[in-house]
């Protein structure tokens, strides 16, 4: 069975997948959704608008809200995570 998406959920994956600090790639696998969906979204908001997206999905706008908005945080965080452990392996092979 296919997940579900509000519309809020949609437009904020599009908008975090536009930003240059991180690949489309990167924001699915975070996000937990297949990279094409996201491609697919990109280009349906790019070709609509605000109003892409029309339909289903909207029963719990503020949860769906506060999950985007932690899921954003934890992709920050695993960026972080990551440039910390490569910093890491440098200092660790210059001693």
């Amino acid at each position: 069975m296919a997940n579900t998406y509000t519309k809020d959920f949609k437009i904020r994956a599009v908008r975090l997948s536009r930003k240059d600090d991180m690949t489309c790639k990167e924001v699915a696998k975070d996000l937990g959704m297949s990279e094409q969906s996201l491609y697919r979204w990109r280009k349906q908001y790019r070709e609509h608008g605000d109003d892409a997206f029309p339909g289903r999905g909207n029963s719990a706008p503020d949860r769906d809200e506060e999950k985007a908005e932690l899921e954003r945080e934890n992709a920050k965080l695993r960026q972080e995570r990551d440039i910390l452990k490569k910093a890491m392996s440098i200092f660790a092979d210059k001693e």
